[in-house]
């Protein structure tokens, strides 16, 4: 991965907006900017992290608004792969597959975040979602590997 593309991928994990404001949209990225804001203020998201890094996941999932942060998994994730994709020339085919899949995936987690228990133990809005993320990468990855197969052969 070319270390410009690299950057903005990484920008843009730590807070969606920022990797659009290193490509130059300005415009797009703050719109991104103001979705992330609206988003984590009306879902609690902020509170819940904070209560899920001490350890108090039922409190963690009592401040969550869940019919906001569902939002959040598809915004986050397409504003990821907005950046990632203008950065630093064209992306190989199908590239955005795993993003799709990963943005799917931390929906569902976050579904499942108030029932979902990992050993006995309550995961919650925060350390769930995040964990489902792998499925989303492996199945994505599967999938576009399926997808350049199908193109390449003759049909």
């Amino acid at each position: 991965m070319k270390e410009k593309r690299l950057e903005i991928l990484l920008w843009s994990i730590a807070f969606p907006g920022f990797g659009q404001l290193l490509n130059g949209h300005l415009i797009k990225g703050l719109a991104f900017i103001l979705l992330e804001v609206i988003l984590n203020v009306n879902s609690s998201f902020n509170m819940a992290i904070v209560h899920s890094f001490h350890g108090n996941i039922e409190k963690a999932i009592e401040v969550t608004d869940y019919q906001w942060l569902m939002f959040y998994p598809c915004v986050y994730m397409f504003a990821v792969w907005d950046a990632y994709r203008e950065a630093d020339g064209e992306c190989a085919p199908y590239t955005f597959v795993p993003f799709a899949f990963c943005a799917y995936s931390v929906t569902i987690g976050l579904i499942y975040s108030p029932l979902f228990k990992v050993g006995g133990v309550l995961i919650g809005p925060v350390w769930l979602p995040i964990l489902f993320l792998l499925p989303g990468i492996i199945i994505g990855l599967f999938v576009r590997s399926l997808l350049l197969r199908s193109s390449r052969s003759p049909s």
